[in-house]
């Protein structure tokens, strides 16, 4: 834990601000002390949200992280959050010397490739409906800590279809 604390640091970031933009190489990986985060992208110039994530989360973008180039999507804060900022390439290294510290981070990176997985497929298989009901289900507490129009956005569907949706029940 020693070694670990001392390659990490507590950074803060105000509500709407980006942790990381669009075009950053990833050599961070952060944990949620307090707030919420989402991951987005924009294609044709829409904003598209892929995942929010909440407390005791880990957020890293991955595929900047192990490649080495800049990621296509962006990390937001979506309230004022507080992070644990943890220097990657300093984490890389202590994995020879701390081989649980090495399992602890293969079993959370393998942990975010499932639920990657899981959104995929849920995109492809699912309703939108199923798909609301899914996130509330997971995230009752959602409607209060993420605007509707990002919801939408990462169901795959209109403000305006949402908004259907929520009449319904």
């Amino acid at each position: 834990m020693e070694a670990l604390f001392s390659i990490s640091s507590e950074v803060a970031f105000k509500k709407n601000t980006d942790v990381q933009p669009i075009g950053h190489t990833c050599r961070t990986v952060y944990f949620i002390k307090k707030g919420a985060l989402r991951i987005y992208y924009l294609k044709d110039g829409v904003d598209v949200t892929e995942s929010f994530e909440f407390e005791n989360a880990i957020v890293a973008r991955a595929e900047s992280l192990f490649s080495g180039k800049p990621s296509k999507k962006a990390i937001q804060a979506l309230e004022d959050t507080a992070l644990i900022a943890i220097n990657a390439p300093a984490l890389f290294k202590l994995y020879d010397d701390y081989p649980s510290l090495e399992r602890l981070f293969r079993k959370i990176f393998e942990d975010a490739y499932v639920k990657t997985v899981v959104r995929l497929e849920s995109l492809q298989f699912h309703t939108a409906e199923e798909r609301y009901q899914n996130l509330l289900k997971d995230h009752p507490y959602i409607l209060q800590r993420v605007p509707l129009k990002y919801i939408a956005s990462y169901l795959g569907i209109t403000a305006v279809s949402l908004s259907r949706i929520r009449a319904i029940k």
